[in-house]
Order: C-alpha cells, then sequence, then structure tokens
C-alpha cells in the first residue's frame, strides 16, 4: 500500500504556519504614554529690526535670572529721539530677554552685563549709547517677572564679539553673589 505524502507535508505546514504566526501574534509593548504636554503662551512673532541677525540660543541661567539672548547688531551710529551719537569703535547691540526664575524679587543691572570679544576682553555696556537709547540700568526684577531690552557696547572696528558675560541678579536677601556665566555668540 503507498500512503501519500501530501498529509504529512500538508501537516507539517499546518505546524510551521502555526508556530510563525504563535510568534508573529505575542503581545507587542504597549508604546510609553506621551509625556503630559505643558500649556504655552502662544505669542504672534516679531519682524527682526533691519540689520539685526536673530539669534536661536537656547535659554542660560545664573542666579535667580535665566538670559535669552534674541538678536544681535552691529552699528555705526546710534540715533535716539534727542542725540545721535558715534562710537570710538563700532557698537555692537545685544537684544536678550530676562527673567527671575525665583521666588522674590531679584536686582538687576544692566551695568554688570559685558561683552567678551575675540582678543578676551570684556567690555562694559556703553552709558552714553544706553541712556540715548534709553534703555533700563538698575532695576527689581519681580517673581517670574520678564523684561525684553538692549544692551549697547563700544568695542573696537577689529574685534568680534564671543560672548555675553551675564551677572544673574541675585535674590535681594544675597547681594553677595558675584558670579557671572558667558553665553557664547555665534560667529
Amino acid at each position: 500500500m503507498q500512503r501519500s505524502s501530501r498529509p504529512a507535508g500538508l501537516t507539517f505546514a499546518v505546524v510551521a504556519g502555526l508556530l510563525l504566526a504563535g510568534c508573529a501574534a505575542a503581545p507587542a509593548t504597549p508604546p510609553a504614554p506621551a509625556a503630559p504636554t505643558v500649556p504655552t503662551y502662544n505669542l504672534p512673532p516679531r519682524p527682526v529690526r533691519p540689520s539685526e541677525k536673530p539669534l536661536a540660543l537656547p535659554p542660560q541661567t545664573q542666579g535667580d535670572t535665566q538670559f535669552t539672548l534674541i538678536g544681535l547688531t552691529q552699528l555705526d551710529v546710534i540715533a535716539g529721539s534727542h542725540a545721535e551719537w558715534q562710537p570710538k569703535g563700532r557698537y555692537v547691540r545685544i537684544r536678550l530677554v530676562v527673567v527671575n526664575t525665583g521666588r522674590s524679587g531679584t536686582a538687576f543691572d544692566t551695568g554688570r552685563q559685558q561683552l567678551v570679544t575675540a582678543d578676551g576682553t570684556a567690555h562694559d555696556v556703553d552709558p552714553q549709547a544706553m541712556l540715548i537709547k534709553r534703555q533700563p540700568g538698575q532695576f527689581d526684577l519681580g517673581a517670574n517677572v520678564r523684561v525684553e531690552f538692549d544692551l549697547y557696547y563700544d568695542v573696537p572696528r577689529d574685534t568680534r564679539p564671543t560672548a555675553l558675560r551675564v551677572h544673574g541678579g541675585p535674590t535681594l536677601t544675597d547681594l553677595k553673589n558675584l558670579e557671572f556665566l558667558d553665553i557664547p555668540l555665534p560667529s
């Protein structure tokens, strides 16, 4: 009597198919739950000022102050409502946003922020330019308060700005904080 090889081959194919299907049907690991999104303010975009280079730098924190540099401009002259002023070299304008991340008021002084150039020199803000452009000086930065303004520096024409040296405002009860942070500027 001759047996057909079909039933054995068919049986093998069915068993192999079930084994493969069992492997493929193993429960998949469920995806990790998405992190809850934090609501954000929907602020409208603003145009960049003439000759200004927009900066896309991450926020940096020093002391109780968060700094976000948003614009860099090099100017040959500045003009205000009551004066036009020539630099000894050229003006560098940094547009920045500061936020008090502390729980109480922070003393903030724009005059302590310095521009570092490629030769390693730290330049103070130019008081005439700050006055002409009516930029703030010293002020109390309240808890969770955000302020946007410009810093003006008069630097030698042949030098390149490399960093903004920021001095975050200590809390009003901790005026001994003299640390600083250098935020690199793009070349």
